[in-house]
């Protein structure tokens, strides 16, 4: 365990970081993607979006949960909406000409999520249905007795 060294800034240095600092976009932040593809996962509890381009890397991604809803408001189609606005609004730097949507589950956050992606004036030239349907898989639970 050597000793800390803390290296003393003359002025000029601290002008530089504190001009480098400001809210001034990054070269990634102007970026421009061919094709975004958007990703929503409707559960009964939740309800999940991430954006990626056509490899698959994230560009975004948040869920109701994380914007500050809790319990039975999760699963809400006004939480849907809501996070697809603020991931619109994150991307919004990104240029995208066309979007595809990939929608997943049979949550009640479906069509209101993509309504909200619609209205925010992205250019939607496919929507498909992901869900993953068995095909008489295992064995399901036993019915409840209420």
């Amino acid at each position: 365990m050597g000793k800390k060294r803390i290296k003393e800034k003359s002025e000029e240095e601290s002008k530089d970081g504190a001009a480098k600092t400001g809210a001034e976009p990054s070269r990634s932040a102007t970026r421009s993607v061919a094709r975004g593809i958007f990703h929503i996962q409707a559960t009964y509890n939740n309800t999940l979006i991430s954006i990626t381009d056509e490899k698959g890397n994230v560009l975004a991604a948040s869920s109701s949960g994380a914007i500050g809803f809790r319990g039975t408001k999760k699963s809400t189609p006004y939480a849907a909406a809501r996070v697809a606005e603020v991931l619109s609004e994150k991307v919004a730097r990104i240029q995208m000409p066309e979007v595809v949507v990939l929608v997943k589950g049979v949550g009640s956050g479906r069509e209101s999520a993509i309504r909200a992606f619609v209205n925010k004036g992205f250019n939607v030239v496919l929507i498909k249905d992901i869900t993953p349907i068995p095909h008489n898989g295992p064995r399901p639970k036993k019915a409840r007795r209420v």
